[in-house]
């Protein structure tokens, strides 16, 4: 109950529930590797609005990385192999490659690879640290074990933190952006604030068959159980089957949890800053039990998180 009170205070200070579900449209969803890669454009626009100084784009089948001015952060989305890194001075960095791996490009930095990759890419306007490797390899790195947590809560999960915010979670310490790479079964249903919050990306790597992202930008709606009518219902929240290769943008605001065995790359900006991931299966079960809602009419929440609000 005590957390149950500091959250909602949380809330009604910080104002974080003011814009949500009062724009449409919020979550766009890309495919990359597609010809033209749909739906980017409408994620880039959105995402350098909301983020100055961060740009995202794909480099479809590329063996080549020009530099640029800036950071740049290299998601392998599709193929593998080996890479080298040659900076300004000449100096050269190499090491095999492959799907799930990150490669940080510091300004003036090239990448050359000696077969064709898929590569998400962020620029970044801050330098990363130092101690942080250039190659961020989460299936060969003895610094980045499975940590249960997140979205994967179970004790056998897959979670891999490759760019953390703090200490207590991971060695690479990074405020500008943050990733870990983890298989969601079925997470809780969150958001983050608009206020204190950061840009979610979901970069789906694996999908199970029936797996699925629950969506909803109608969190202040859920957020008072007591005054939703059945009527309401229709659209309160809306659900996305997933393919290996999509893009998933959630900004600050909306709800998400994904369901059935997704394996993702999930990339925030700025890092992951704790107590920013808000919970609402509390409210979801609220809806169900005094609408009577049981079966397929009933909200989706997560049973084990829905006892009390989660902030994590």
């Amino acid at each position: 109950m005590i957390k149950l009170i500091f959250s909602i205070l949380f809330l009604m200070l910080t104002g974080s529930y003011a814009s949500i579900g009062q724009d449409k449209g919020l979550i766009k969803v890309a495919k990359l590797g597609k010809e033209g890669n749909p739906g980017l454009a409408g994620i880039r626009k959105d995402f350098i609005k909301k983020n100055p100084g961060y740009d995202i784009f794909y480099l479809p089948s590329t063996q080549n990385v020009p530099s640029k001015a800036v950071t740049q952060v290299l998601f392998v989305q599709d193929g593998g192999g080996s890479a080298t890194i040659t900076a300004a001075n000449g100096d050269k960095q190499t090491s095999k490659i492959a799907v799930g791996d990150i490669v940080l490009l510091e300004k003036g930095e090239i990448m050359e690879a000696d077969s064709l990759l898929g590569l998400l890419a962020f620029t970044v306007p801050d330098k990363p640290d130092s101690n942080i490797p250039a190659f961020i390899r989460p299936d060969w790195d003895m610094n980045i074990t499975d940590t249960p947590g997140g979205c994967a809560t179970e004790t056998n999960a897959y979670r891999r933190i490759l760019l953390t915010w703090h200490k207590d979670v991971g060695n690479y310490i990074w405020h500008s952006i943050n990733a870990h790479r983890v298989r969601i079964m079925d997470s809780f249903s969150h958001f983050h604030p608009e206020d204190q919050g950061f840009d979610e990306f979901y970069l789906v790597q694996m999908v199970m068959p029936g797996a699925k992202l629950f969506t909803s930008e109608n969190v202040e709606q859920i957020s008072d159980p007591e005054s939703i009518k059945q009527e309401e219902l229709e659209g309160l929240i809306q659900e996305h089957r997933l393919e290996v290769g999509d893009l998933v943008y959630l900004p600050r605001g909306v709800m998400h949890r994904g369901f059935g065995g997704i394996l993702a790359q999930v990339i925030t900006v700025p890092g992951f800053i704790p107590g920013s991931e808000i919970g609402v299966d509390h409210f979801l079960r609220q809806i169900n039990e005094r609408l009577g809602l049981r079966g397929k009419e009933a909200l989706p929440f997560n049973r084990q998180a829905s006892a009390f609000q989660v902030i994590r």
